[in-house]
């Protein structure tokens, strides 16, 4: 199953501190455990180590992510957050697309509310998704790798 495929995302996440390593494995586990038969795309950025879940292996399928910043921040985000109901109002973001929540601990994480959250943004992707039936199911992708990186202690350096 994909949510053991990680050796990449190891890879990627090794120059942050311990503390987001795990809290970033932490994310990922509670998302793979509600969506097994999703997939992640995982993008090894040039600010950021980013990793969402999606209906196929296209990016505009994509319903929810985890971005962790060089400054031991995550950010817990839906990719179409500007078309889901907040009714707590506590995605952050005003774009027309993304929205997000920062968790610094795992005790940031309202689980039961993003729940319906992922829950209502999975939804909207499948309302809007074509071809469906011909996605892969429960795959983890590596979709891109910026050459040069801002991470701990590289200062943006290759």
């Amino acid at each position: 199953m994909a949510k053991a495929d990680n050796t990449d995302l190891l890879v990627f996440l090794r120059p942050f501190s311990p503390k987001m390593q795990e809290l970033a494995l932490w994310l990922r586990d509670f998302i793979w455990d509600e969506y097994p038969d999703a997939n992640e795309l995982i993008y090894d950025n040039y600010n950021a180590v980013a990793f969402g879940w999606a209906l196929s292996h296209k990016l505009g399928d994509t319903f929810c992510t985890i971005a962790i910043y060089n400054n031991d921040s995550a950010h817990f985000g839906f990719y179409w957050g500007a078309h889901i109901d907040d009714p707590q109002k506590i995605l952050l973001g005003n774009g027309s697309q993304y929205r997000y929540i920062r968790i610094n601990e795992k005790t940031d994480l309202p689980k039961d509310y993003i729940k319906i959250l992922m829950a209502n943004a999975y939804q909207f992707c499948v309302d809007k998704a074509k071809d469906l039936d011909k996605a892969p199911k429960g795959t983890t992708v590596t979709k891109s790798v910026s050459a040069k990186k801002k991470r701990p202690g590289t200062m943006g350096k290759k």
